[in-house]
């Protein structure tokens, strides 16, 4: 069940990958999108391959063309509409930006000839669209496996392992989810990103919602947009539970570091971003696994909120630091943390509504045995009485 927390403003905008933006926001969150990856996690999503139409066949790693030609009467109903807005309910399967740009190239025409989007229609006026899509992706498949933890016809969950990269980008072409998608399930690859929904980075361990059409992959992120998906986050931090317990709601804007453009830093004029701390459990008297919930998702969130407020995660070598060792330490705990490869950060929850069905949906997946393994160190020997 989501959190009652995050109901009035929920989780990331940048989960939320429209056509057009599915370069940057599907990135990982820190925890994406969410969390999300490498940049954003991994790599930014871009939109070169995302016209498609459910019903054309095609073969990974080769071009097809597509052909469309359609068109539509106004109806009485939609008269006094701009002519985007009747183009994007009578040609649901391209989003409103791509039927935006073909209004204004002449691919889409109003009564026979070229307007702009803005222009209202009336009753009985057609729209005829025709252009050509070549649907081409460089990504090819590949033999990799993948952890299923939900599938109907319409949606995929994955949980995504540690190390593995959500989609190709500079210096990971081969090797990512996407890669492997596309070899169990040849039929994504007319799919933007092979229908991925968002992201998280190739150090965060969970689970990532993934459409299988273009209706339901266009339909869950429009609701990672308006909230209605959210996701949990499991994570370990240098923080003892009181101070912690002072930061249940982290409000700070982020945006990318003026001079090292690979790192995210809270700044006055980034973009919106705000934390939950859903519940805080002491593993011993200065380290804690935390639930965390997003109302946002901001690239590397979660690890720049926590950094920021000066209880980063173990083993999050880029805002962490030395601040992940604290004091009163066995030499096994310091041994596991120094040791310890990669963020301790896991995306356990996801929810969201079925695209067809309308009916919640919620799937959760136990920590990775790298952090169970961390948590059993730390804890060992702490009494919380």
């Amino acid at each position: 069940m989501p959190n009652n927390v995050l109901n009035d403003n929920e989780l990331p905008d940048n989960q939320t990958m429209t056509d057009e933006q599915l370069h940057d926001d599907v990135q990982d969150n820190d925890d994406m999108l969410d969390e999300d990856s490498h940049g954003i996690d991994d790599g930014d999503i871009d939109d070169d391959n995302i016209d498609g139409d459910d019903d054309e066949p095609s073969v990974a790693g080769q071009a097809v063309p597509v052909i469309v030609d359609m068109t539509h009467i106004v109806t009485e109903d939609q008269s006094g509409l701009r002519i985007d807005k009747v183009a994007s309910l009578a040609f649901a399967d391209f989003s409103r930006v791509q039927l935006q740009g073909w209004i204004t190239d002449g691919s889409l025409l109003y009564n026979g000839s070229v307007q702009k989007p803005k222009v209202r229609v009336k009753a009985e006026d057609v729209l005829q669209l025709s252009t050509t899509l070549q649907q081409h992706s460089e990504d090819q498949p590949e033999n990799i496996d993948i952890d299923v933890v939900y599938e109907d016809d319409e949606v995929l969950v994955i949980n995504k392992p540690v190390g593995m990269v959500v989609h190709p980008g500079a210096g990971n072409q081969t090797g990512t989810l996407v890669n492997a998608l596309l070899y169990h399930y040849p039929q994504q690859h007319h799919l933007p990103r092979a229908g991925l929904v968002h992201r998280i980075d190739k150090d965060t361990s969970g689970l990532l919602l993934i459409g299988k059409t273009k209706p339901a992959q266009m339909a869950l992120m429009e609701q990672l947009k308006d909230k209605s998906v959210y996701r949990h986050y499991k994570c370990v931090v240098a923080g003892d539970k009181a101070s912690l317990m002072r930061h249940r709601r982290i409000d700070a804007p982020i945006g990318r570091h003026r001079t090292q453009r690979t790192k995210m830093t809270v700044m006055t004029a980034g973009r919106e971003a705000v934390t939950h701390l859903l519940n805080v459990t002491p593993l011993n008297g200065n380290y804690c696994l935390l639930d965390v919930g997003l109302e946002t998702g901001r690239t590397h969130q979660i690890r720049v909120h926590l950094s920021h407020i000066t209880y980063p995660l173990v083993g999050d070598r880029v805002y962490g630091g030395r601040r992940q060792l604290r004091a009163g330490l066995t030499e096994a705990q310091r041994q596991a943390i120094n040791n310890f490869p990669r963020q301790a950060l896991h995306a356990y929850t996801l929810g969201f509504v079925h695209p067809m069905t309308g009916e919640d949906v919620e799937v959760t997946t136990p920590l990775p045995e790298d952090m169970e393994q961390l948590i059993a160190v730390l804890s060992d020997g702490y009494d919380d009485e």
